[in-house]
Protein backbone atom coordinates (compact mmCIF):
# COMPACT_ATOMS: atom_id res chain seq x y z
CA UNK A 1 0.00 0.00 0.00
CA UNK A 2 0.98 3.49 -0.47
CA UNK A 3 0.70 6.25 1.77
CA UNK A 4 -0.33 9.78 0.67
CA UNK A 5 -0.26 12.79 3.10
CA UNK A 6 -2.22 15.45 2.06
CA UNK A 7 -1.80 19.24 3.54
CA UNK A 8 -4.94 18.23 6.04
CA UNK A 9 -2.78 17.14 9.05
CA UNK A 10 -3.78 13.35 9.46
CA UNK A 11 -5.94 12.91 6.86
CA UNK A 12 -4.32 10.15 4.14
CA UNK A 13 -4.50 8.98 1.03
CA UNK A 14 -3.94 5.21 0.76
CA UNK A 15 -3.75 3.55 -2.65
CA UNK A 16 -3.50 -0.60 -2.21
CA UNK A 17 -1.41 -2.19 -4.83
CA UNK A 18 -3.29 -3.69 -7.11
CA UNK A 19 -2.58 -7.17 -8.63
CA UNK A 20 -3.87 -7.31 -11.86
CA UNK A 21 -3.80 -10.39 -14.67
CA UNK A 22 -6.35 -11.75 -17.11
CA UNK A 23 -8.88 -12.98 -14.70
CA UNK A 24 -9.49 -9.72 -12.71
CA UNK A 25 -7.73 -8.24 -10.09
CA UNK A 26 -6.71 -8.85 -6.38
CA UNK A 27 -5.85 -6.53 -3.34
CA UNK A 28 -5.95 -5.69 0.03
CA UNK A 29 -8.92 -3.51 1.24
CA UNK A 30 -7.73 -2.91 4.61
CA UNK A 31 -4.47 -4.17 6.41
CA UNK A 32 -3.98 -4.05 10.34
CA UNK A 33 -0.62 -3.65 10.48
CA UNK A 34 0.16 -1.47 7.53
CA UNK A 35 -2.17 1.08 10.08
CA UNK A 36 -0.47 0.78 13.22
CA UNK A 37 3.48 0.43 11.57
CA UNK A 38 2.16 4.22 9.88
CA UNK A 39 0.47 5.15 13.32
CA UNK A 40 -2.86 5.62 12.04
CA UNK A 41 -5.12 5.77 15.07
CA UNK A 42 -8.43 4.02 14.16
CA UNK A 43 -9.28 0.34 15.20
CA UNK A 44 -12.34 -0.14 13.37
CA UNK A 45 -15.26 -2.07 14.84
CA UNK A 46 -17.80 -1.52 12.03
CA UNK A 47 -18.30 -1.69 8.84
CA UNK A 48 -20.32 -0.18 6.23
CA UNK A 49 -22.08 -0.33 3.15
CA UNK A 50 -24.22 2.70 1.15
CA UNK A 51 -25.80 2.41 -2.41
CA UNK A 52 -26.83 5.41 -3.97
CA UNK A 53 -28.87 5.09 -7.65
CA UNK A 54 -28.50 7.85 -9.81
CA UNK A 55 -25.96 10.88 -11.26
CA UNK A 56 -25.97 13.47 -8.21
CA UNK A 57 -27.02 12.20 -5.07
CA UNK A 58 -25.68 13.95 -2.15
CA UNK A 59 -25.16 12.18 1.19
CA UNK A 60 -23.41 14.86 3.90
CA UNK A 61 -21.96 16.53 5.36
CA UNK A 62 -22.12 14.17 8.30
CA UNK A 63 -20.16 13.57 11.51
CA UNK A 64 -20.68 12.17 15.13
CA UNK A 65 -19.90 14.29 18.29
CA UNK A 66 -17.96 12.88 21.04
CA UNK A 67 -17.76 10.48 22.76
CA UNK A 68 -18.61 8.53 19.92
CA UNK A 69 -16.79 10.47 17.29
CA UNK A 70 -16.09 8.52 14.20
CA UNK A 71 -12.22 8.16 12.22
CA UNK A 72 -13.48 6.94 8.94
CA UNK A 73 -11.54 4.51 6.29
CA UNK A 74 -14.23 5.17 2.69
CA UNK A 75 -13.61 4.05 -0.70
CA UNK A 76 -15.84 3.68 -3.80
CA UNK A 77 -16.39 -0.28 -5.16
CA UNK A 78 -19.07 0.76 -7.92
CA UNK A 79 -18.90 3.98 -9.47
CA UNK A 80 -17.33 7.26 -8.77
CA UNK A 81 -18.03 9.67 -6.14
CA UNK A 82 -16.80 13.24 -5.45
CA UNK A 83 -15.59 12.48 -1.74
CA UNK A 84 -15.64 16.08 0.46
CA UNK A 85 -14.45 16.59 4.22
CA UNK A 86 -14.66 19.57 6.23
CA UNK A 87 -11.85 20.24 9.28
CA UNK A 88 -13.61 21.17 12.30
CA UNK A 89 -10.59 20.54 14.33
CA UNK A 90 -10.00 24.07 16.50
CA UNK A 91 -6.43 25.16 16.13
CA UNK A 92 -5.42 22.80 12.68
CA UNK A 93 -4.00 24.66 10.41
CA UNK A 94 -6.64 23.48 8.06
CA UNK A 95 -9.24 24.17 10.45
CA UNK A 96 -12.77 24.91 8.54
CA UNK A 97 -10.97 24.10 4.82
CA UNK A 98 -12.45 21.71 2.61
CA UNK A 99 -10.61 19.02 1.18
CA UNK A 100 -11.79 16.86 -2.36
CA UNK A 101 -11.20 13.65 -4.07
CA UNK A 102 -12.53 11.34 -6.54
CA UNK A 103 -13.02 7.73 -5.28
CA UNK A 104 -13.68 5.51 -7.93
CA UNK A 105 -13.99 1.55 -8.50
CA UNK A 106 -11.33 2.51 -10.86
CA UNK A 107 -8.92 4.35 -8.97
CA UNK A 108 -8.85 1.74 -5.84
CA UNK A 109 -8.18 4.81 -3.29
CA UNK A 110 -8.83 4.88 0.18
CA UNK A 111 -9.30 7.99 2.15
CA UNK A 112 -8.12 8.04 5.97
CA UNK A 113 -10.36 10.41 7.94
CA UNK A 114 -9.44 11.12 11.45
CA UNK A 115 -12.07 11.98 13.85
CA UNK A 116 -13.06 15.77 14.01
CA UNK A 117 -13.41 15.89 10.29
CA UNK A 118 -17.35 16.40 8.68
CA UNK A 119 -17.65 14.14 5.81
CA UNK A 120 -20.21 13.78 2.06
CA UNK A 121 -19.71 12.44 -1.21
CA UNK A 122 -22.17 12.76 -4.26
CA UNK A 123 -22.26 10.57 -6.76
CA UNK A 124 -20.52 10.98 -10.50
CA UNK A 125 -22.44 7.86 -12.04
CA UNK A 126 -25.74 6.20 -12.42
CA UNK A 127 -24.59 3.08 -10.12
CA UNK A 128 -22.73 3.85 -6.65
CA UNK A 129 -21.58 1.45 -4.44
CA UNK A 130 -19.24 3.37 -1.05
CA UNK A 131 -17.87 1.25 1.51
CA UNK A 132 -15.86 2.36 4.81
CA UNK A 133 -15.38 1.40 8.13
CA UNK A 134 -15.50 3.07 11.34
CA UNK A 135 -14.01 2.98 15.07
CA UNK A 136 -16.97 3.93 16.65
CA UNK A 137 -20.34 2.60 16.43
CA UNK A 138 -23.54 4.60 15.53
CA UNK A 139 -25.14 6.23 18.10
CA UNK A 140 -27.65 8.33 17.21
CA UNK A 141 -27.72 10.68 20.38
CA UNK A 142 -24.11 11.77 19.08
CA UNK A 143 -25.23 12.42 15.30
CA UNK A 144 -24.72 15.30 13.88
CA UNK A 145 -24.08 17.42 10.34
CA UNK A 146 -23.84 20.36 8.45
CA UNK A 147 -25.35 21.98 5.55
CA UNK A 148 -23.53 20.81 2.02
CA UNK A 149 -24.40 24.17 0.86
CA UNK A 150 -23.29 26.15 3.26
CA UNK A 151 -22.56 29.36 2.06
CA UNK A 152 -19.03 29.70 4.82
CA UNK A 153 -17.54 26.49 3.85
CA UNK A 154 -18.22 27.39 -0.08
CA UNK A 155 -17.47 24.01 -1.21
CA UNK A 156 -17.73 23.42 -5.05
CA UNK A 157 -20.04 20.52 -5.58
CA UNK A 158 -20.77 19.09 -9.22
CA UNK A 159 -23.93 18.73 -9.11
CA UNK A 160 -26.37 22.00 -8.95
CA UNK A 161 -29.46 20.21 -7.59
CA UNK A 162 -28.19 17.13 -5.82
CA UNK A 163 -31.00 14.72 -4.73
CA UNK A 164 -30.59 14.10 -0.77
CA UNK A 165 -32.43 13.25 2.06
CA UNK A 166 -34.30 14.78 4.43
CA UNK A 167 -32.59 14.98 6.90
CA UNK A 168 -29.89 16.53 4.99
CA UNK A 169 -32.05 18.75 3.93
CA UNK A 170 -32.48 20.12 7.77
CA UNK A 171 -28.71 19.87 8.50
CA UNK A 172 -27.79 22.94 10.37
CA UNK A 173 -25.33 25.63 9.32
CA UNK A 174 -21.88 26.31 10.45
CA UNK A 175 -22.98 29.28 12.02
CA UNK A 176 -24.68 27.39 14.48
CA UNK A 177 -22.29 24.18 14.93
CA UNK A 178 -19.89 24.65 18.09
CA UNK A 179 -17.12 22.54 17.03
CA UNK A 180 -16.02 20.08 20.26
CA UNK A 181 -12.84 19.13 18.34
CA UNK A 182 -9.51 20.26 19.15
CA UNK A 183 -6.31 19.76 17.30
Amino acid sequence: MNLIETEFPGLIIIEPKVFRDERGFFLESFNRSFFVKNGLPADFVQDNHAYSSGIGVLRGLHLQLPPHAQAKLVWVTRGIVNDVVVDLRKGSPTYLKSFKIELSAKNFRRLFIPKGFAHGYETLTEENEFMYKVDAGYAPESESGIRWDDPDLAIEWKSENPVLSEKDNKLSALSQFESPFKF
